[in-house]
């Protein structure tokens, strides 16, 4: 998908949450309100189209955490390149999702 594609408002918040740093799909649904039977099929295209990929954490993490291991996502350069794209179409996609700043040491 081309950075200039035009993403729907929903593919444009996840992304947005992505990039925030609510990296996986909960956390996702939680950030942007979105149900999972929208959030988890928007990430399968997302990925599909090269805009975020995934990868499962160890399974000794999540048994010492007593959970499910969780699948993160993290925004390709495409994808970062769509969804600066996609603040111009959405202005106020970074104020309903802020990305934290974080100070360096």
């Amino acid at each position: 998908m081309p950075a200039d594609a035009k993403l729907s408002h929903t593919a444009a918040m996840i992304l947005q949450a992505i990039h925030a740093g609510h990296i996986y799909g909960f956390s996702v649904m939680q950030m942007t309100g979105l149900p999972s039977g929208t959030v988890y099929p928007a990430m399968r295209r997302l990925e599909r189209d090269g805009l975020i990929f995934s990868k499962w954490e160890q399974q000794s993490i999540a048994d010492a955490e007593q959970r499910p291991p969780r699948k993160y996502y993290r925004l390709t350069r495409t994808g970062r390149a769509t969804l600066e794209a996609a603040w111009e179409r959405y202005p106020l996609l970074e104020k309903m999702i802020p990305t934290p700043v974080v100070e360096r040491a």
